[in-house]
């Protein structure tokens, strides 16, 4: 896809899906990384549904720190792989508490070593916690991004690189949330919605999809606005 066309995808996504963030639910920094990393394999409306009683409980590293891995995961016994979760949780937090004084770190490479935080995670934290120039790449990330042809490859760092080196460094962490609420929404992963996407006309594989709901153009884009593009 050229740049042209990559600009135009990137302004009817901010046009559709402008101002909507995360669907994980937090009030800190920890609260943040602890759901993103409950989020693996798991959806966010399971995690969403477990953590108000565990951060009620246990709100911040200090606290948490006095759980043990079988009181854990109690409480996240709801997601999956969450024994190995739990384990991974503990021995973060224990770091967060002996080596940041409980606070979570600001740079990608202090994240990443911490236990069960990769990039996708640490991307998250940075860019919806610290207001930070960051791009997670997710499935469905991955997914949509391959789909319209905005980046190639299943490799999510490339993905990354290539969807960073189209976008302003200004709306990266914006950028991860329309292609994420597009592929909810949108381009599913078993039977997209091509008949009500306003990307039809743009899109590579328009065509994959012939038992669609509506002729091309009738999903509309609405008004685009001002954007960076």
């Amino acid at each position: 896809m050229d740049k042209k066309t990559a600009g135009e995808v990137f302004k009817v996504l901010e046009a559709q899906y402008g101002g909507i963030g995360t669907a994980l639910n937090y009030e800190t920094p920890f609260q943040l990384l602890i759901a993103t990393m409950l989020s693996a394999q798991t959806t966010d409306v399971q995690v969403n549904r477990m953590t108000p009683k565990l951060f009620a409980d246990y709100p911040d590293a200090r606290s948490m720190e006095k759980l043990t891995a079988e009181e854990l995961s109690e409480y996240i016994k709801g997601c999956g792989l969450y024994r190995g979760k739990a384990k991974h949780i503990l021995a973060a937090v224990s770091i967060l508490t002996a080596k940041y004084q409980g606070q979570v770190p600001e740079s990608l490479e202090e994240l990443t070593a911490l236990p069960g935080v990769g990039r996708k995670t640490a991307n998250v934290v940075l860019s919806n916690a610290f207001g930070q120039p960051a791009l997670a790449v997710d499935t469905h990330v991955l997914r949509v991004s391959n789909r319209l042809g905005l980046a190639r490859g299943k490799d999510p760092l490339k993905v990354e690189e290539q969807l960073c080196g189209r976008l302003p460094r200004e709306v990266w962490g914006q950028a991860h949330h329309w292609l994420i609420w597009h592929g909810r929404r949108i381009c599913k992963a078993q039977k997209p919605l091509c008949g009500e996407c306003a990307l039809r006309e743009l899109c590579p594989e328009r065509n994959s999809n012939p038992e669609s709901g509506k002729a091309p153009g009738e999903g509309g884009a609405g008004a685009l606005t001002d954007s960076a593009f």
